[in-house]
C-alpha cells in the first residue's frame, strides 16, 4: 500500500524556519528520526519510506506554496496513489499554535497552498493534518506573520509537536484518517 504525504512550504533559506513552512519542518523531522534522506526530483524534494508494511512516499514540493497542487498532482499520478492515500501537512492561523487537527477533508479556509490542491485535484476531498500555528498579528498583517520565524519559546517547544505530527502521519498510513482523529484530534 503506497501513500503520499505533501508537507507544504516555500523553497529557499529565507523561508525554512517560518511559520508556513511547518509541513517541510514536519517531514524534514520525520525523514530525519526514520534515516531517509529528501532528493530533488520532479516539481518536489522527496524521500521515501517503509512503515509496517506500508510504502510513504514524502514530498516537498519545490514549486512554492501557492502552486502545491501542481506537484501533488504529478506524484499521485507518477505513483498511482489513489487520493484518500494521501495527507497534506499544513500551517493554520485558526488554531492556537501546536494544536494539531487531522481532517478527512475540508475548504481551504482562505490557505492559498489549499486552494491549488483543491482547484487541481477538483475538491476538497482529501487528508490533511493541520498544525496550528497561532494568529498573533494586526488587520492586514497575515501574510507577514505566516513568513515570519516561530518565537524562542515556540521554537522550543517545535520538536516535541513535529514528533506528535509525525506520529499522526504514521497512523493515517496504518489505520487510516477516522480511527487517527478519534485518536489524537483533541
Amino acid at each position: 500500500m503506497k501513500y503520499l504525504i505533501a508537507g507544504l512550504g516555500n523553497i529557499g533559506a529565507e523561508y525554512e524556519l517560518t511559520r508556513h513552512n511547518i509541513g517541510f519542518l514536519v517531514l524534514d523531522r520525520l525523514a530525519d528520526v526514520k534515516g531517509v534522506n529528501f532528493e530533488l526530483s520532479r516539481h518536489a524534494e522527496k524521500a521515501e519510506l517503509k512503515y509496517k508494511g506500508k510504502q510513504l512516499h514524502l514530498i516537498k514540493p519545490t514549486t512554492y506554496m501557492n502552486l502545491s497542487g501542481k506537484a501533488i498532482a504529478y506524484w499521485l499520478q507518477e505513483l498511482k496513489i489513489p487520493k484518500e492515500n494521501l495527507l497534506v501537512v499544513v500551517d493554520d492561523i485558526a488554531l492556537p499554535f501546536g494544536t494539531l487537527r487531522m481532517r478527512a477533508k475540508g475548504s481551504p479556509a482562505g490557505h492559498n497552498g489549499l486552494k491549488n490542491i483543491e482547484l487541481l485535484l477538483g475538491g476538497q476531498d482529501y487528508s490533511r493534518l493541520r498544525f496550528g500555528v497561532g494568529n498573533d498579528f494586526h488587520k492586514g498583517q497575515q501574510a507577514d506573520f505566516v513568513l515570519s520565524n516561530f518565537s524562542k519559546q515556540e521554537f522550543d517547544e517545535l520538536p516535541l509537536l513535529m514528533d506528535k505530527a509525525a506520529e499522526m502521519i504514521l497512523s493515517f498510513c496504518t489505520i487510516g484518517v477516522n480511527r487517527t482523529m478519534s485518536l489524537f484530534n483533541s
